[in-house]
């Protein structure tokens, strides 16, 4: 009896708990979202490592010397240590010297972001010319 009387009790808290709860009713104004990619696929498959896509690319014509949010192709490659293709890069003329908008060559983000190897393929390249 004493069992039953209990859980009535506590039957009867959780419904009253449940019967004073509100629902929450939000009003959300439809929004556009509009997406803006700033870096091109050039510059996305370079930072991927996806060499077969880069030589496509560059086969159909890419500029290996536009920049692609603020950065060149080389820059990418030296950021993500894409040794084979920073090498190709070079190769088909892209300039080390060129700055990006914060004012960084490609050296410059091999060094900031460790890329050692990117970094002495610069500097090797830099010193032939």
């Amino acid at each position: 009896m004493k069992k039953t009387i209990i859980f009535s009790a506590i039957a009867l808290c959780f419904s009253l708990g449940t019967v004073n709860a509100k629902s929450a009713n939000f009003n959300v104004d439809n929004h556009n979202v509009v997406t803006v990619l700033k870096v091109n696929s050039f510059c996305v498959s370079i930072a991927k490592g996806d060499i077969e896509t880069v030589k496509k690319l560059l086969s159909l014509g890419e500029d290996v010397n536009q920049k692609s949010d603020g950065m060149t192709p080389v820059m990418y490659a030296a950021k993500y240590n894409r040794t084979e293709i920073l090498e190709l890069l070079i190769a088909e003329g892209a300039d080390l010297k060129t700055k990006s908008d914060k004012k960084m060559t490609a050296s410059d983000y091999a060094k900031l972001h460790g890329a050692t190897d990117a970094h002495a393929i610069i500097e090797q390249a830099l010193s032939k010319k």
